[in-house]
């Protein structure tokens, strides 16, 4: 299996960038994962030495553009065919990686994914789903989670189901249970969006669908994928993230469920609904959030997850 990894993306690139690809190298040393380690050789030199040892496990592909997190998306992906981006979605056409992973702008992520990889036939919009720590040590999906913030009925319906094959292919939960985060749980209750979207979700065949939750439910276990739009969806995940910098690093609460809000142990999130597994992080990843963005690269390629979606919406459109 080779992942393609843009060493260059994140506002710590790229030396934590290449000290997460030591950590993985030190933390798997049976994984058969051959990392395709994408950046400008001059400014890794200072660090690549870490990885010296585990040579054999990695191969570097030169880059010598860049793409800034504020430069716009579109314009820079035109502008910087030789940035490690650019190359990195390359790869993935070209069938010469098998995913690929960026903490870099997000933005460009997407725009590559979009209009290079492209959205696999009968998917309306990609989607993205985080992990939501709950009280019982495990994890809700919240999708979508910030790519989509103005949505249609018909969005929400694909993001549960492009949430339920996610948790249940790569996370392996049986029959997930899918809900609507809305501010009531009774059916009548809502938004126009939510009101419209219940129904649909009601009768969409596939899925678990539980009905409605609320905010209060989102670290409970009550649901194991909640759907909302991505306006709603990133307001709620910053405000989780939140939760963890007040009371952990500005407070110095020690907890165990506190420590699962911290964003680096589940590392970055796949872009589902694509031809190809593309994994995104925050900008401000360190080497333990792209120690475990491997992971999900790697997991996501062996459950064939990307497969699995192609068949079931493909079956579908037909």
């Amino acid at each position: 299996m080779k992942i393609g990894l843009d060493i260059m993306g994140g506002d710590f690139a790229p030396a934590e960038a290449i000290k997460g690809v030591r950590l993985f190298f030190e933390q798997a040393p049976d994984s058969k994962v051959h990392l395709l380690l994408i950046g400008n050789a001059e400014t890794c030199a200072p660090y690549l030495s870490l990885i010296d040892a585990y040579h054999h496990r990695f191969t570097f592909i030169e880059a010598d553009e860049v793409i800034g997190m504020d430069e716009h998306p579109t314009k820079a992906l035109k502008e910087k065919p030789n940035s490690s981006i650019a190359i990195g979605f390359g790869l993935l056409l070209k069938s010469k990686a098998d995913a690929f992973i960026s903490a870099g702008n997000t933005g460009a992520m997407m725009v590559g994914a979009l209009y290079t990889v492209k959205a696999i036939e009968g998917i309306l919009r990609p989607t993205i789903a985080t992990p939501m720590p709950r009280m019982d040590g495990g994890f809700n999906f919240l999708v979508d989670s910030g790519i989509n913030a103005d949505c249609k009925p018909e969005h929400l319906v694909q993001f549960a189901q492009l949430g339920s094959l996610y948790a249940s292919c790569v996370s392996g939960i049986e029959n997930p249970r899918v809900a609507l985060l809305n501010i009531g749980e009774e059916e009548a209750k809502g938004n126009l969006l939510c009101l419209a979207t219940y129904p649909l979700l009601k009768e969409t065949p596939g899925i678990n669908f539980i009905g409605n939750v609320e905010g209060r439910d989102l670290f409970l276990d009550k649901a194991d994928v909640i759907v909302c739009e991505g306006f709603v969806g990133n307001v709620a995940l910053k405000m989780a993230e939140s939760v963890y910098d007040i009371f952990k690093t500005q407070k110095g609460f020690n907890d165990t469920f506190l420590d699962n809000f911290n964003f680096e142990i589940y590392g970055g999130t796949p872009i589902l609904g694509i031809n190809s597994p593309v994994i995104i992080s925050h900008g401000i990843a360190h080497a333990l959030a792209f120690r475990n963005m491997i992971d999900v690269a790697a997991k996501v390629v062996s459950s064939n997850l990307t497969g699995v979606i192609r068949g079931r919406f493909t079956q579908k459109v037909a």
